[in-house]
């Protein structure tokens, strides 16, 4: 399980675990959170008190501090499963819905044609249709595209990074998600 962390002003910054969390709350770091309450962690006893220290993790936070970084400067890595997930494990020339396992990393213009690997040159094809396109351009071997490629946000990658999102994780991040993601729909 992974905690969503946000800078203080709500932009993401990374998913942490459970004791990353940990640390920023005994560390007075955290200034806001929400979702639902994912873990209680206890602590030693207080000599003066008795009491035992316990720090309740919630499934998003907002720590203090302002990033070293823009996240919006940030690009997003390529890598195959977030590809797939991006385009919902469609096949961008014939259509059909696959298992990630038979499905492949497809470039528009192939690195034979000086293409480049980026979101914006790659899309998911299954096998046959990867085989059968080659080293050619879509309109080459007059396979035309079924959608557009498309560099994910800064809230889509979030997603597209993390399998297994609670639902208050999902619900905050889907409401920033831009209205022409292929995730909303």
């Amino acid at each position: 399980m992974k905690v969503l962390k946000l800078s203080a002003q709500g932009l993401p910054q990374s998913w942490i675990t459970l004791e990353q969390a940990v640390i920023h709350y005994a560390a007075g770091e955290v200034r806001w959170e929400a979702g639902g309450q994912v873990a209680r962690f206890r602590g030693g006893y207080s000599a003066i008190t008795g009491e035992q220290s316990v720090i309740a993790v919630n499934s998003i936070i907002g720590t203090r501090g302002v990033p070293g970084i823009n996240p919006f400067d940030l690009k997003p890595s390529l890598t195959n499963s977030k590809l797939f997930v991006r385009d919902r494990n469609i096949c961008a020339y014939c259509g059909s819905h696959f298992h990630e396992e038979d499905l492949t990393r497809e470039h528009i213009v192939p690195f034979a044609r000086n293409g480049q690997n980026h979101w914006m040159n790659v899309v998911t094809a299954c096998r046959p249709c990867n085989h059968r396109k080659g080293p050619r351009t879509p309109e080459q071997a007059r396979m035309p595209l079924l959608y557009a490629p498309y560099v994910p946000s800064l809230w889509e990658d979030f997603i597209l990074r993390n399998r297994r999102i609670l639902a208050d994780q999902m619900e905050f991040l889907m409401a920033h998600v831009p209205k022409s993601s292929r995730l909303l729909v």
